[in-house]
């Protein structure tokens, strides 16, 4: 399902090779999970289903906010079972997995044994500067997030979780900052997205597409703080030849705006808006593709910008959020962002130098090939989680004998 169902998914799949797991989520999973286990079982994992009964539960999942509430009372639930079978199994580590936000408590932080969060993320958000170009819904969005981030930073139970956390993942040095005013001392910058091995390999394989026209790509939901008008701009703006097109996939409440932006900047017949499509149609876009646009303005993380680096794609992106944490100077160029009129310009001056110069296209694009399969394959991640488990366990024990 990628996003934060793929992190957790992919994560304890990998996992129950090292050691044994009893995974705790939502009733509402198991159709699937059970689904996929009766074909491909996985050894070393144990799940545990756990609902929270409320009167129309299902609506309760369908709003950003509602789901929020509901996870902060099954996070109750799950702990008061976790507790139970703790004095009966003896569980040696808990990890908080999903969902990555830093204002939100995880409740098995309370049992008394180490406890990892995260990759938590959620402190970033759009600099004041950008706000001038959002639409009134937007802005109204903007202030609700910050606002609802604040209210978290309050409540005791998030306070007692940084208190109890043996190490905190954050997902970007934002939001890594904010825990650590908060009071959080071990704290690493951790990108908690992925792709798999098969996924690597498949896009990996995809053929780079010749120079003769060039094609610029976006991929996203078509949402204010992706950034897509700067994009655009940048575009319009660009020194590039006449038939380069810059592809915009995906759909949302901004499209209509974007499209009366192109207009005004007499690019339609070289932008063009393709809509939501499947992943294999995306992928296949992808690969006719030379460059990925991602001008996000706060994304904790950014998966796309692996699907790109995997795909032989150079990614121009913000200096902002996540993909800060996945681009190098070597697979893309990451553009400081102060002002939308700073980011246009940088975006310009990169969509320029990389349509001009094919061998830089080449170096980075095999460049971010060799850091995904490297740093970002699933498999490799895992190894190096249950790694940490094994440390984390061990110091704890060395550390109860030397107070004993």
């Amino acid at each position: 399902m990628g996003s934060e169902p793929g992190v957790g998914w992919n994560t304890v799949c990998e996992l129950g090779q090292y050691h044994k797991i009893w995974v705790f989520t939502r009733e509402d999973n198991r159709s699937y999970i059970e689904s996929k286990l009766s074909s491909s079982p996985i050894s070393g994992l144990e799940f545990v289903y756990v609902d929270v009964d409320l009167p129309g539960s299902k609506c309760w999942k369908r709003s950003l906010g509602r789901v929020h509430i509901h996870h902060y009372l099954w996070q109750i639930k799950a702990y008061l079972l976790a507790r139970k079978l703790h004095q009966e199994i003896g569980f040696d580590l808990s990890h908080h997995i999903t969902y990555v936000r830093y204002s939100s408590p995880s409740f098995i932080s309370f049992l008394p044994i180490p406890f990892i969060w995260g990759p938590v993320g959620g402190a970033e958000s759009a600099p004041k500067a950008f706000w001038k170009d959002f639409s009134v819904q937007g802005k109204m969005y903007e202030i609700i997030r910050n606002t609802a981030h604040k209210l978290g930073e309050y409540d005791p139970f998030v306070r007692l979780t940084i208190q109890n956390s043996t190490l905190i993942r954050a997902t970007t040095e934002d939001t890594a900052k904010r825990l650590r005013q908060m009071g959080a001392i071990n704290v690493q910058v951790y990108s908690e997205s992925g792709l798999s091995e098969e996924e690597i390999q498949q896009l990996a394989q995809r053929p780079i597409p010749d120079s003769h026209q060039i094609r610029f790509i976006s991929m996203s939901r078509l949402l204010h703080w992706k950034g897509i008008h700067l994009g655009v701009k940048a575009f319009a703006q660009a020194d590039l030849p006449n038939d380069t097109e810059y592809w915009i996939l995906g759909d949302g409440p901004e499209r209509e705006r974007l499209q009366t932006l192109v207009e005004e900047l007499d690019v339609s017949k070289r932008v063009k808006f393709w809509g939501r499509l499947s992943r294999s149609e995306t992928l296949n876009k992808l690969s006719q593709s030379h460059v990925l646009i991602h001008p996000s303005l706060h994304d904790s993380g950014g998966w796309v910008c692996l699907e790109a680096m995997a795909a032989g794609c150079p990614v121009i992106c913000l200096n902002l959020g996540g993909p800060t944490v996945q681009v190098t100077a070597e697979t893309g160029f990451k553009i400081q962002a102060s002002t939308p009129e700073e980011a246009v310009c940088g975006l310009a001056e990169a969509m320029t130098r990389l349509a001009q110069d094919g061998e830089l296209r080449l170096s980075m694009g095999y460049a971010g090939q060799h850091l995904v399969a490297q740093s970002f394959n699933w498999g490799k991640k895992a190894e190096s989680l249950a790694q940490l488990y094994e440390k984390t366990v061990q110091d704890h024990e060395y550390s109860n004998k030397a107070l004993a």
